[in-house]
C-alpha cells in the first residue's frame, strides 16, 4: 500500500502561508515607502477577504502607490519569501502512523513557491519524493494522473494499491479515481463545504487526518 497526500490545506493551513507572505510584502513596502507595516497588512488582509482577485494591485493603489513594477516586485518577495508555517497536528501525527509506509506528496503550484513550503515544513525527510506537477507542464497537474502513475512505476504496483488523500473536491480526486487509485477526502480548508457531483467526489470523506489509521486503511483497500 502507497499513500499519497496532498500539501495545501491537507497537511498544513494554506491561510498561514498567505500570511506568512502578506507579512515579508508589507515589510518590504514599509521599508520602500515609508508606509506603516501593520497598516499595509491590515489592507491585504481585507482585500483578500474579497476573493483572491488583484490583492496587490488595490492595496497599493489604496496607498497610491500602484505600478506594474511595484505589484511585480509585491509578488517576487511573496513567492521568494521563506515562509513560517507549520503542520497541522493531526498531520504531523498521521505522517508519524505510516511513517514506514511508502509515502508521497503530489502538489500543484508555483515550483518556487511549493518547494519552500515543503522545506520549512520539514517534509523532504519524511516522504519518498515530492512532485510537484507544474515541474512537468501545467498539462499534467491535477486532474490528471501523470505524477500518480509516475509513483505506480516507482512503486512498481497498481493504481489501486495506491491512496490519495486531499482536499479539494473540484481536482484531486476526478482524474485519478476511475483508474482505479482509493481516494480519501479530509473536509478542510477552503474547500471543506463545497459541493460536487459524485464523479468528483472522493471514495471516503473525513473529518481529520486522526481518522486515518490502519483500521480505516483496510477498508478503503478492501472497497
Amino acid at each position: 500500500m502507497v499513500i499519497v497526500f496532498d500539501l495545501d490545506d491537507t497537511l498544513y493551513e494554506e491561510l498561514t502561508y498567505v500570511k506568512s507572505g502578506f507579512k515579508q510584502v508589507s515589510f518590504f513596502i514599509s521599508n520602500k515607502f515609508g508606509i506603516n507595516q501593520e497598516l499595509f497588512y491590515k489592507t491585504l488582509l481585507d482585500e483578500l477577504k474579497k476573493g483572491r482577485g488583484k490583492i496587490f494591485d488595490n492595496a497599493l493603489a489604496s496607498f497610491s502607490i500602484y505600478s506594474k513594477a511595484n505589484v511585480k516586485n509585491c509578488l517576487q518577495v511573496y513567492r521568494q519569501h521563506f515562509p513560517d508555517i507549520s503542520l497541522d497536528k493531526d498531520a504531523d501525527d498521521c505522517l508519524n502512523r505510516f511513517k514506514n509506509y511508502p509515502l508521497y506528496i503530489v502538489t500543484d503550484g508555483n515550483k518556487l513557491v511549493q518547494n519552500k513550503k515543503i522545506e520549512a515544513l520539514g517534509l523532504k525527510d519524511r516522504v519518498k519524493q515530492v512532485f510537484i506537477t507544474h515541474r512537468y507542464g501545467i498539462k499534467n497537474a491535477k486532474p490528471s494522473p501523470f505524477c500518480f502513475n509516475k509513483i505506480c512505476v516507482l512503486e512498481q504496483t497498481s493504481p489501486n494499491n495506491v491512496l490519495y488523500v486531499g482536499d479539494n473536491v473540484s481536482k484531486d480526486f476526478i482524474g485519478i479515481k476511475p483508474l482505479g487509485y482509493r481516494t480519501v477526502r479530509v473536509l478542510k480548508g477552503n474547500y471543506k463545504e463545497l459541493i460536487k457531483p459524485n464523479e468528483f467526489e472522493a471514495t471516503f470523506k473525513i473529518e481529520s487526518l486522526n481518522e486515518l489509521n490502519e483500521k480505516i486503511l483496510l477498508k478503503i483497500f478492501k472497497y
